[in-house]
């Protein structure tokens, strides 16, 4: 198999029981895997995987099952997180590799969590963005979304039901995206005291409460054409999946109910994202439930989209973790 530069970035398709994973690599040495969230791509990394590159890692981000050319299978059940893990596992064995740094963004973080907690023996460090880790435990997570939001509908409950929010965004995916995009940006987010994008009004559709008339500053129209093009070609099916398969999750990692994560980690989060204040006790929790946690940040004026906000300063967090994990020969 090839091997790339560290200015070549190369486009894969790798088995996978998916069925075929789409990766994107750049640089060698350490194994480094960037995963994505909802909704993005592996292009969602572009700022990482030369930074990486260049600074002595094999970055390879992956169109995570559903998404961009990746397979997307049809049943529902095919996109629970441990058939991600597997998916995850088989990238790492298709490149020719024992082990991986796991990294990733949003719905990504949490299945690097569980990539780590699950296959301590593949992943032996884990990068969180965005959205900490929480162990398994508590009601169902259908019954806690449920009792969010009062007269309102949380956006997690709404995407659950198939083919609901499909009929909202694909008319427009373009459009949605960008409000999307925009209201969970630091510099374009609605107003202290508007009505907040999490949720649905009855009746309502979560693009009501988009800004609109302008893009966050890290997205140009390229990019959002990117974006647009490829949950055009490919439907939203596969993407929102992952969002009605949380009950099955908590099923499936039953046995895992509060575990820590042991690994070399790493959380980085937006001062602006309600990922984070909503799950500030899960942060505060890390001593208990990473207790390998080696480095944490919550950066300023920060939204949701932590590695496109503020690639200068995630990469150098970043890297700097990076350095720390792998030359301690002790944490291997």
């Amino acid at each position: 198999m090839p091997q790339p530069s560290t200015t070549d970035r190369i486009h894969r398709l790798v088995p996978s029981p998916a069925g075929r994973t789409h990766l994107v690599e750049q640089g060698t040495g350490p194994l480094v895997l960037l995963v994505h969230g909802f909704p993005e791509s592996w292009y969602s990394w572009r700022h990482q995987l030369p930074a990486l590159a260049a600074a002595g890692y094999r970055a390879v981000a992956v169109d995570v099952r559903g998404y961009g050319r990746s397979s997307r299978p049809e049943a529902p059940t095919a996109y629970r997180i441990l058939e991600l893990v597997e998916d995850n596992v088989a990238v790492v064995k298709a490149l020719g590799e024992e082990s991986a740094i796991v990294v990733g963004h949003d719905w990504g973080a949490n299945i690097a969590a569980v990539s780590a907690l699950v296959r301590p023996d593949v992943f032996r460090a884990v990068g969180l963005l965005s959205v900490p880790y929480a162990p398994r435990g508590g009601p169902r997570p259908s019954e806690i979304f449920a009792q969010m939001g009062g007269d309102e509908e949380f956006y997690v409950s709404y995407f659950q039901e198939p083919g609901r929010a499909e009929a909202e965004i694909e008319p427009d995916v373009r459009g949605w995206l960008a409000g999307l995009y925009a209201a969970l940006s630091a510099d374009t987010m609605p107003a202290p005291g508007a009505p907040d994008p999490h949720f649905v009004s009855p009746g309502g559709a979560q693009r009501d409460r988009f800004p609109t008339g302008r893009l966050p500053h890290w997205l140009d129209e390229h990019d959002l054409d990117l974006y647009a093009g490829e949950f055009e070609r490919t439907g939203m099916t596969g993407a929102l999946n992952r969002y009605r398969n949380m009950d099955r999750d908590w099923e499936d990692l039953a046995d895992h109910d509060g575990a820590p994560i042991s690994q070399p980690s790493l959380f980085i989060g937006g001062g602006r994202d309600a990922s984070t204040t909503w799950l500030a006790d899960a942060i505060a929790a890390y001593p208990t439930t990473l207790p390998g946690l080696l480095s944490s940040h919550l950066l300023d004026d920060c939204g949701h989209w932590i590695q496109q906000e503020r690639p200068e300063d995630v990469n150098r967090i970043l890297i700097d973790w990076l350095t720390r994990v792998t030359s301690d020969k002790s944490r291997s």
